[in-house]
């Protein structure tokens, strides 16, 4: 979150709306799952498409599906087959909070994500 003194929630709401870029990648971190936990020792890591995610809180809590993309604008995710039904009845991308969904396997073909991630030894 953005370091701000102030405890109102209009300036915290602020600062989180106008926050660089650099500081909005970190809005897009999701827990790992407690086998990854283990496997990689950290708890949270940041989301990218091709990950595969389960949803935890919300409508579609329960539901699995792969990362088909990240808005790091609005630092929100699109799980595949999470979806909402329009009025006039086409299906539009629900768009979800990464604290919201737990990440169950990861998508390793970045190579500094590896590294970053220790397995590069």
């Amino acid at each position: 979150m953005v370091r701000i003194k102030s405890e109102q929630p209009r300036k915290q709401r602020k600062a989180r709306y106008s926050a660089p870029s650099h500081v909005r990648t970190k809005f897009l971190n999701a827990p790992l799952s407690e086998d990854l936990k283990e496997n990689y020792k950290k708890k949270t890591l940041r989301v990218i498409k091709g990950d595969t995610v389960k949803v935890t809180r919300g409508d579609f809590a329960g539901d699995e599906g792969l990362v088909d993309a990240v808005n790091t604008v609005k630092a929100k995710i699109v799980v595949h087959g999470v979806s909402s039904t329009k009025a006039d009845g086409t299906e539009v991308p629900r768009l979800i909070d990464a604290s919201n969904v737990q990440l169950t396997k990861l998508n390793l073909a970045d190579k500094r994500r590896v590294a970053k991630l220790g397995e590069a030894e």
